[in-house]
């Protein structure tokens, strides 16, 4: 899968068919929403749990269009940054205690 490409695809479907272009405030909170239903799904062990988290990463790619950020660079930096942070476990729980 070509990363870079679906983002480009998403942009030109919300184009094409009328969607918000320009609100990210709104973008955010369909997102938001997008991820209730995914919890929703995954709680009640619906069927289109996997719909409903192609739907979050739709959003995503899209939000990420509209703000001109490159959504699979970001992801290749931020997993890269996180392979490299150390973390500790204080009572119980995983703290980060430097990057």
């Amino acid at each position: 899968m070509n990363l870079k490409k679906v983002q480009k695809e998403v942009w030109e479907n919300k184009v094409n068919k009328g969607f918000n272009t320009t609100n990210v405030e709104l973008e955010f909170c369909l997102l938001y929403g997008e991820v209730a239903e995914a919890f929703d799904a995954y709680r009640k062990k619906k069927d289109d749990l996997n719909e409903e988290l192609a739907d979050i990463a739709i959003y995503l790619l899209g939000i990420s269009e509209m703000l001109g950020y490159d959504l699979e660079d970001e992801i290749v930096k931020k997993v890269s940054k996180n392979k490299k942070r150390v973390y500790k476990k204080i009572d119980g729980v995983n703290v980060r205690v430097s990057d």
